[in-house]
């Protein structure tokens, strides 16, 4: 597989698990991603994202009043055979809306 491949293959899915916990009062965005790559990727590969709401929870406090929170995560994408292929990390931006820090103030 091609390297921008699979680093496209993990773009969208850790700020769309935060935007989805969060919901619409805040600002998510994916502001920067890092790969290395270990081996060839041939054939299927997959990748496996999981935001606790744990954690969740924890960027929401983090990011009230309007603070701006970078956070990164991470993944690995693995081979047919169960092989780390690449390790990823994506940063992603997190805001609480300016309309709803005005609104609680």
């Amino acid at each position: 597989a091609f390297g921008g491949s699979m680093s496209a293959m993990t773009d969208p899915y850790f700020f769309m698990l935060v935007m989805h916990q969060l919901g619409r009062d805040y600002v998510v965005w994916d502001t920067r991603g890092e790969i290395e790559f270990l081996k060839p990727g041939r054939g299927v590969l997959t990748a496996e994202f999981e935001v606790s709401r744990e954690r969740a929870e924890e960027i929401r406090e983090r990011a009230h009043g309007g603070a701006k929170v970078l956070e990164w995560f991470e993944t690995v994408i693995t081979d047919r055979d169960g092989d780390v292929v690449a390790r990823v990390r994506r940063q992603v931006y997190i805001r609480e809306k300016q309309r709803v820090t005005t609104a609680r103030s």
